[in-house]
């Protein structure tokens, strides 16, 4: 095989292992012959194929992997059985360790963490100090920023953003344009797509699907089955739930409760404590 670099003999210890300094024995991509990397624990931790690269103060240890043409700079640390590829860039801080996997053009930077069985692929932005663990899923163009969560079987997908404190955790999916941040809430089996906004501390879960143009925001709830979209509004400490339906410019505020089988809609604007079993009798 043709090596493209070498073990020099300078060494340090990172986290037990015994690391290694590369230095290249040949031009490709960016770095010319000569040129000093990162620290690697073996040759097993960056192929010699393609235009792949640890560069200085970098570190790639235990089983894992870099190769293609993916790119590792700065302070970032990647190990356990992690694997980079594709044209992926790891930058900043960035860890990226256990059984996780960045592809493709994804970004990872700032002191973002990946980790557990996460993948981060296609053009997906990961940065700030966002961590992605567990078995969740970032692609697509989707952008992960600030100090949000993406766990456990979660998805973000599309160009979704996730941002601020948010957290997207269970077996939520966050997809299309839809935009989740302040200190929102995905979870359990929730749906929240098209150009739907969920912010502040509102909670999106359950079976609940919220989508369209439909904004769900202040400490307001939708959860079980219900279905929130059009251009509807939910807010305050209101709440949607069971298999209740809002809808078209609905505004639903205040106190006020949505449920059951009900279906609002047409304009009609919830009122602070108002039933919306009342407003059917009284329509």
């Amino acid at each position: 095989m043709d090596k493209k670099y070498t073990l020099t003999k300078e060494t340090k210890k990172v986290n037990g292992h015994i690391l290694y300094r590369i230095r290249a024995l040949k031009d490709f991509g960016d770095v010319k012959k000569g040129d000093f990397g990162g620290w690697i624990e073996k040759e097993d931790n960056l192929s010699h194929k393609r235009n792949c690269w640890v560069y200085p103060s970098a570190c790639v240890y235990d089983d894992a992997c870099v190769f293609g043409n993916a790119l590792v700079l700065g302070d970032v640390q990647i190990y356990g059985h992690a694997q980079v590829f594709g044209n992926a860039r790891i930058f900043g801080n960035a860890l990226v360790f256990g059984n996780a996997v960045v592809a493709g053009n994804a970004r990872v930077s700032g002191s973002a963490c990946v980790y557990g069985d996460a993948c981060v692929y296609g053009d997906a932005l990961v940065f700030g100090g966002v961590q992605i663990r567990d078995n969740a899923r970032v692609f697509d163009n989707a952008i992960v920023a600030d100090n949000a969560r993406v766990f456990d079987n979660a998805i973000v997908a599309d160009n979704a953003r996730v941002f601020g404190g948010a957290r997207i955790f269970g077996n939520a999916i966050v997809a299309d344009n839809a935009w989740i941040f302040g200190g929102a809430r995905i979870f359990d089996n929730a749906f929240v797509f098209d150009n739907a906004r969920i912010f502040d501390n509102a909670r999106v879960n359950g079976d609940a699907r919220v989508f369209d143009n439909a904004w769900v925001y202040g400490k307001a709830q939708v959860c079980d089955d219900a279905i929130v979209f059009g251009n509807a509004q939910v807010y305050d400490d209101a709440c949607v739930y069971g298999d209740a339906w809002v809808c078209g410019d609905d505004k639903i505020f205040g106190n006020a409760r949505v449920s059951g089988n009900a279906r609002v809609a047409d304009g009609v604007e919830g009122e602070s404590g108002l039933e919306s079993k009342k407003k059917k009798k009284n329509s």
